[in-house]
């Protein structure tokens, strides 16, 4: 690759991550479904006909903002899984290691999961419930878990994950002091679910 090439791919990649992170800032106080593209290119430096060489859309950017946060957080959670020796605190604590560095595009996932662009809430939601499937295929492999039905275990990956992202929501909202009491009562919350999971018997299926 010529000299002048690489310098035109860091130009791109250098407006394509201003488009990203100036769509971080203007939504924190509007929302995602209240841009425009216009507003969005201005934060780049660039005009709005421009922005079509590094997104097909808004929802293409939304979209690969989602893939930048929760994407990338089941891709770790993924890798931290195939470590037999890590406790179910070493993960929760891992999750937040993974949102800390990143708290604005947390916040602005954890605002858009509920928020006014239905085309951001089906993304976040399709790949949290990627994190519940896989989860249910860790919950499958535990001895201790062999009376469950799917359904059962289904409910508890949904009730783990509901417990994480609540977490995270109120991590990435809270004043720096606040933070490590959030991590700690998310890592009691995880235990006293594995806790009741333990003790709980599924009933016969009919």
């Amino acid at each position: 690759m010529s000299e002048q090439a690489a310098t035109r791919g860091e130009r791109k990649e250098r407006t394509r991550r201003a488009l990203l992170d100036g769509t971080l800032a203007l939504a924190a106080d509007r929302g995602f479904a209240a841009l425009s593209l216009r507003e969005i290119a201005r934060t780049a430096g660039i005009v709005p006909t421009a922005f079509y060489r590094h997104f097909a859309s808004l929802d293409d950017l939304g979209a690969t903002l989602v893939d930048d946060g929760v994407t990338a957080l089941r891709l770790a959670l993924r890798d931290v899984r195939r470590n037999a020796d890590a406790s179910l605190s070493d993960t929760v604590r891992f999750v937040f290691e993974q949102v800390r560095p990143e708290r604005e595009l947390f916040s602005f996932l954890s605002r858009e999961r509920h928020g006014g662009s239905a085309a951001l809430r089906t993304a976040i939601a399709l790949e949290l419930q990627l994190i519940v499937r896989e989860l249910v295929a860790d919950l499958s492999r535990i001895s201790a878990l062999d009376s469950w039905s799917p359904p059962d275990l289904e409910i508890a990956a949904d009730l783990l994950v509901a417990t994480v992202t609540d977490g995270i929501a109120a991590y990435v909202s809270a004043a720096p002091r606040e933070q490590s009491a959030i991590v700690d009562r998310t890592v009691r919350q995880m235990r006293l679910i594995a806790l009741g999971m333990g003790a709980w018997s599924p009933p016969k299926q009919r």
